[in-house]
Protein backbone atom coordinates (compact mmCIF):
# COMPACT_ATOMS: atom_id res chain seq x y z
CA UNK A 1 0.00 0.00 0.00
CA UNK A 2 1.38 3.42 -0.97
CA UNK A 3 0.79 6.24 1.49
CA UNK A 4 2.25 9.69 1.03
CA UNK A 5 1.71 12.95 2.90
CA UNK A 6 2.45 16.56 2.12
CA UNK A 7 1.97 19.89 3.89
CA UNK A 8 0.25 22.56 1.76
CA UNK A 9 0.60 26.19 2.84
CA UNK A 10 -3.10 27.03 2.74
CA UNK A 11 -6.24 26.06 4.60
CA UNK A 12 -7.94 22.67 4.31
CA UNK A 13 -10.98 24.55 2.94
CA UNK A 14 -8.93 25.93 0.03
CA UNK A 15 -7.60 22.44 -0.77
CA UNK A 16 -11.09 20.95 -0.50
CA UNK A 17 -12.44 23.56 -2.92
CA UNK A 18 -10.07 22.18 -5.57
CA UNK A 19 -10.81 18.52 -4.80
CA UNK A 20 -14.58 19.16 -4.75
CA UNK A 21 -14.59 20.44 -8.34
CA UNK A 22 -14.84 17.36 -10.57
CA UNK A 23 -14.07 19.38 -13.68
CA UNK A 24 -10.62 20.21 -12.28
CA UNK A 25 -9.34 16.67 -11.68
CA UNK A 26 -6.99 16.95 -14.65
CA UNK A 27 -5.42 20.03 -13.02
CA UNK A 28 -4.02 18.00 -10.13
CA UNK A 29 -3.97 14.36 -11.29
CA UNK A 30 -0.79 13.51 -13.18
CA UNK A 31 -0.88 11.93 -16.64
CA UNK A 32 -4.43 13.10 -17.31
CA UNK A 33 -4.64 15.88 -19.92
CA UNK A 34 -8.38 16.46 -19.42
CA UNK A 35 -11.37 15.35 -17.36
CA UNK A 36 -15.10 15.89 -17.56
CA UNK A 37 -17.98 15.05 -15.22
CA UNK A 38 -20.14 12.23 -16.64
CA UNK A 39 -22.69 11.53 -13.90
CA UNK A 40 -23.80 12.61 -10.47
CA UNK A 41 -22.77 15.68 -8.53
CA UNK A 42 -19.07 15.59 -7.65
CA UNK A 43 -17.94 14.82 -4.93
CA UNK A 44 -21.06 12.95 -3.83
CA UNK A 45 -20.80 9.13 -3.78
CA UNK A 46 -21.55 7.64 -7.20
CA UNK A 47 -20.48 10.76 -9.11
CA UNK A 48 -17.92 10.12 -11.84
CA UNK A 49 -15.49 11.90 -14.15
CA UNK A 50 -14.16 10.57 -17.42
CA UNK A 51 -10.51 11.04 -18.29
CA UNK A 52 -7.75 9.59 -20.41
CA UNK A 53 -4.22 8.68 -19.42
CA UNK A 54 -1.40 9.14 -21.89
CA UNK A 55 1.46 6.64 -21.97
CA UNK A 56 3.62 7.92 -24.81
CA UNK A 57 1.54 7.77 -27.98
CA UNK A 58 -1.09 5.52 -26.35
CA UNK A 59 -4.20 7.10 -24.85
CA UNK A 60 -6.12 4.91 -22.38
CA UNK A 61 -9.70 5.86 -21.46
CA UNK A 62 -10.62 5.90 -17.80
CA UNK A 63 -13.22 6.81 -15.26
CA UNK A 64 -13.01 7.78 -11.62
CA UNK A 65 -15.97 7.25 -9.27
CA UNK A 66 -16.48 8.77 -5.82
CA UNK A 67 -16.98 5.91 -3.35
CA UNK A 68 -16.96 7.88 -0.10
CA UNK A 69 -16.96 11.55 0.83
CA UNK A 70 -16.70 13.17 4.26
CA UNK A 71 -17.20 16.77 3.17
CA UNK A 72 -14.08 18.87 3.69
CA UNK A 73 -12.09 15.97 5.15
CA UNK A 74 -11.91 12.80 3.04
CA UNK A 75 -12.47 11.86 -0.58
CA UNK A 76 -12.24 8.18 -1.53
CA UNK A 77 -12.15 7.31 -5.21
CA UNK A 78 -12.05 4.23 -7.40
CA UNK A 79 -10.13 4.87 -10.62
CA UNK A 80 -10.14 2.68 -13.72
CA UNK A 81 -7.77 3.09 -16.66
CA UNK A 82 -8.13 0.83 -19.67
CA UNK A 83 -8.48 -2.86 -18.87
CA UNK A 84 -5.89 -2.84 -16.07
CA UNK A 85 -8.40 -2.98 -13.24
CA UNK A 86 -9.11 -0.34 -10.63
CA UNK A 87 -7.30 1.41 -7.82
CA UNK A 88 -8.55 2.88 -4.58
CA UNK A 89 -7.32 6.40 -3.87
CA UNK A 90 -8.13 8.08 -0.57
CA UNK A 91 -7.29 11.74 -0.03
CA UNK A 92 -7.50 12.95 3.56
CA UNK A 93 -7.19 16.58 4.66
CA UNK A 94 -6.12 17.49 8.19
CA UNK A 95 -5.80 20.99 9.61
CA UNK A 96 -2.17 21.56 10.58
CA UNK A 97 -2.05 24.94 12.28
CA UNK A 98 -2.99 27.37 9.49
CA UNK A 99 -1.97 24.85 6.84
CA UNK A 100 -3.30 21.57 5.48
CA UNK A 101 -1.73 18.15 5.81
CA UNK A 102 -2.80 16.05 2.81
CA UNK A 103 -2.49 12.27 3.03
CA UNK A 104 -2.89 10.18 -0.13
CA UNK A 105 -3.36 6.43 0.27
CA UNK A 106 -3.73 4.32 -2.85
CA UNK A 107 -3.45 0.74 -3.91
CA UNK A 108 -4.75 -1.67 -6.59
CA UNK A 109 -8.25 -2.85 -5.84
CA UNK A 110 -9.47 -5.05 -8.72
CA UNK A 111 -8.03 -6.67 -11.82
CA UNK A 112 -4.46 -7.19 -12.98
CA UNK A 113 -2.98 -4.49 -10.78
CA UNK A 114 -4.24 -6.26 -7.66
CA UNK A 115 -2.64 -9.54 -8.68
CA UNK A 116 0.67 -7.96 -9.64
CA UNK A 117 1.66 -6.28 -6.38
CA UNK A 118 5.42 -5.99 -6.46
CA UNK A 119 8.16 -3.51 -5.49
CA UNK A 120 8.21 -1.95 -8.98
CA UNK A 121 4.46 -1.34 -8.91
CA UNK A 122 4.73 0.10 -5.43
CA UNK A 123 7.46 2.47 -6.60
CA UNK A 124 5.37 3.65 -9.56
CA UNK A 125 2.40 4.29 -7.26
CA UNK A 126 4.57 6.29 -4.86
CA UNK A 127 6.01 8.36 -7.71
CA UNK A 128 2.52 9.04 -9.02
CA UNK A 129 1.34 10.14 -5.55
CA UNK A 130 4.33 12.47 -5.28
CA UNK A 131 3.45 14.05 -8.65
CA UNK A 132 -0.23 14.39 -7.66
CA UNK A 133 0.68 16.09 -4.38
CA UNK A 134 3.15 18.43 -6.11
CA UNK A 135 0.51 19.51 -8.64
CA UNK A 136 -2.16 19.89 -5.95
CA UNK A 137 0.21 21.96 -3.81
CA UNK A 138 1.18 24.24 -6.68
CA UNK A 139 -2.44 24.78 -7.66
CA UNK A 140 -3.77 25.44 -4.14
CA UNK A 141 -0.91 27.71 -3.08
CA UNK A 142 -1.12 29.71 -6.34
CA UNK A 143 -4.86 30.21 -5.88
CA UNK A 144 -4.37 31.31 -2.26
CA UNK A 145 -1.68 33.80 -3.34
CA UNK A 146 -3.93 35.15 -6.12
CA UNK A 147 -6.77 35.61 -3.64
CA UNK A 148 -4.44 37.53 -1.31
CA UNK A 149 -3.35 39.82 -4.18
CA UNK A 150 -7.00 40.63 -5.00
CA UNK A 151 -7.84 41.48 -1.39
CA UNK A 152 -8.10 45.26 -0.85
CA UNK A 153 -5.18 46.74 1.10
CA UNK A 154 -5.84 47.05 4.79
CA UNK A 155 -8.81 44.69 4.71
CA UNK A 156 -8.58 42.09 7.45
CA UNK A 157 -10.29 38.82 6.58
CA UNK A 158 -10.46 35.28 7.78
CA UNK A 159 -8.16 32.82 5.96
CA UNK A 160 -11.11 30.60 5.06
CA UNK A 161 -14.70 31.44 4.11
CA UNK A 162 -17.35 31.06 6.78
CA UNK A 163 -20.32 28.67 6.51
CA UNK A 164 -22.09 31.10 4.15
CA UNK A 165 -19.04 31.23 1.83
CA UNK A 166 -18.12 34.81 2.77
CA UNK A 167 -14.65 35.72 3.98
CA UNK A 168 -15.12 38.15 6.86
Amino acid sequence: MAVRQHLIRTSPRAVWDVLADGGRCADWVGGTPSSEPVRGQWPRPGAAVRHAVRLGPVRLPGETVVRRCAWGETLELEARVGASGTARIAVELRPWGRECLVIVDGHPLRGAGRRLRDPAGELLTRLHHRAVLARLTELCEAEAAAWERRRPLGQVVARAPGPDGVRA
